[in-house]
């Protein structure tokens, strides 16, 4: 029998790992959103602002039901990186395969919710008239796909888990390679259109899945079918960490949606605006997106194998990255703004609300890439309450009072920048209780490791309770 691979992250250079898993994940992650927003931009170029304003709307929802297959990777790249640190191949390959069935189980069920409900949600975030016909018809094309996708996503997060950065990275890169080729074909040569970009949206998660499958199962030997008994077992340990983990995730989509509300109020010129600056800032920041899901096999090999030294300085490591990018890409947005929006023909308050965030807004992120890796150490080290807690408070209490006062005193922008502020007060207050987490479990040297916080493990705020996930 072959002897089992040591854990790539348990040794060497823990600022090493955190920057090659970075990049690697950015480099797949920022396709995709830059594809995005050339999609954006193709539909702009169609001269209709009701077009533009469409794929707001949609994408503003089609957030929420992503946001339940990001939670639900996180549960199963958490559960195999830690098995994988405890040197446990065969328990990582049937938890991956579990993960995936149940990943596809859940995320059917969504999907059927939300092709039901399209048009009453999307009429509640503010669509009216020929905006809202156009948005239901392009979700409705691009739903049942949805699927496929989560459990692509999922096998990207068990190369992750496996520490194949690489190959990771193709899953995204050659979808979104995919729609860089075929969305002009299909919007402009077959005179499609918006029709043409749900369809070439759906072949692109074909690619995702078909890739993310090749990898995880026919070269690392990942996705073990479980028998109905594995799968039952599994799913306990799955869903402790992948319910607080999707409510964590949904967290964000839901403050997306006040914000959108609040602005369509200022009629669709803004809400362009809004869609573009929702594509323009995963493409600036995709590497702080990339770092908080790229964090997370680190510390979940680290924590199987109980070196709490090598958390702590990975921690630090990726904070210090999230500073130093956020402020170089700040710097960058301020003084390319005008040609940004040129880029997308941006005018009157469209180009405005561009203008804005480059200037002003962007500068915030900062605070929510901090509370991004926070989330990320929560979910990996058995707190992902504290994520759901950090992520919720961030998106109501940081989003709805400063939202909807900065939208009555300013405007559109007033409403973004309200946006911004609120992140600053939770994403220092996350670093402040991950270090603490971080430190207790050191502190106590939990002597086995499950999916839930050990039974000695509490909560930086607790009197002698354990800790527990609800």
């Amino acid at each position: 029998m072959a002897k089992p691979q040591a854990a790539r992250f348990v040794t060497g250079s823990t600022l090493r790992h955190v920057l090659v898993m970075t990049a690697t994940s950015s480099v797949g992650l920022m396709s995709v959103f830059l594809v995005d927003a050339l999609n954006l931009l193709y539909i702009s170029m169609l001269g209709h602002k009701e077009l533009a304003a469409a794929i707001g709307y949609s994408g503003t929802l089609m957030f929420f039901v992503t946001s339940f297959a990001i939670g639900l990777t996180i549960a199963t790249t958490a559960q195999v990186s830690r098995a994988l640190g405890r040197g446990e191949t065969e328990e990582a390959a049937k938890l991956g395969g579990a993960g995936l069935i149940l990943m596809g189980i859940v995320m059917i069920g969504i999907t059927a919710l939300m092709f039901m409900f399209a048009r009453p949600l999307l009429g509640l975030l503010g669509a009216q008239g020929e905006t809202l016909d156009i948005a239901v018809r392009f979700m409705l094309m691009v739903l049942p796909s949805m699927p496929l996708m989560a459990i692509g996503m999922s096998a990207a997060g068990l190369l992750r888990a496996k520490g194949d950065a690489k190959r990771s990275m193709y899953v995204t890169l050659l979808a979104a390679l995919a729609t860089a080729i075929l969305d002009p074909i299909f919007i402009f040569l077959f005179d499609l259109r918006m029709d043409g970009a749900a369809i070439v949206t759906n072949i692109s998660r074909l690619v995702l899945f078909g890739v993310g499958i090749y990898g995880a199962g026919k070269i690392h030997k990942m996705i073990a079918i479980p028998s109905p008994g594995v799968l039952r077992t599994a799913a306990k340990p799955y869903f402790a960490i992948g319910i607080p983990a999707v409510m964590t995730q949904l967290a964000t989509p839901v403050g997306n949606a006040w914000v959108t509300r609040e602005i369509a109020s200022f009629g669709d010129e803004a809400v362009a605006g809004w869609a573009i600056v929702g594509r323009l800032t995963p493409v600036a920041f995709g590497a702080i997106f990339a770092l908080s899901g790229a964090v997370g096999p680190i510390l979940g090999q680290n924590f199987g194998a109980r070196r709490f030294d090598r958390i702590e300085s990975t921690m630090r490591d990726s904070f210090k990255v999230v500073v130093i990018y956020t402020l170089v890409v700040w710097a960058l947005l301020a003084l390319f703004r005008n040609q940004i929006s040129d880029l997308f023909g941006a005018q009157g308050m469209t180009r405005d609300f561009i203008n804005f965030f480059c200037l002003y807004v962007a500068g915030s992120f900062l605070f929510n890439g901090m509370l991004f890796v926070a989330n990320a150490a929560f979910n990996n080290l058995g707190y992902p309450l504290y994520s759901t807690l950090s992520n919720w408070g961030r998106s109501t209490l940081g989003v709805i009072p400063f939202v909807s006062l900065g939208a009555a005193w300013y405007g559109a922008n007033g409403a973004m920048a309200g946006s911004g502020l609120g992140a600053a007060l939770f994403g220092v207050g996350a670093v402040i209780v991950c270090f603490r987490v971080i430190g207790g479990l050191e502190a106590r040297n939990p002597p086995e490791i499950t999916a839930d916080p050990p039974a000695s493990a509490q909560s930086p705020f607790s009197t002698g309770k354990a800790a527990t996930l609800g």
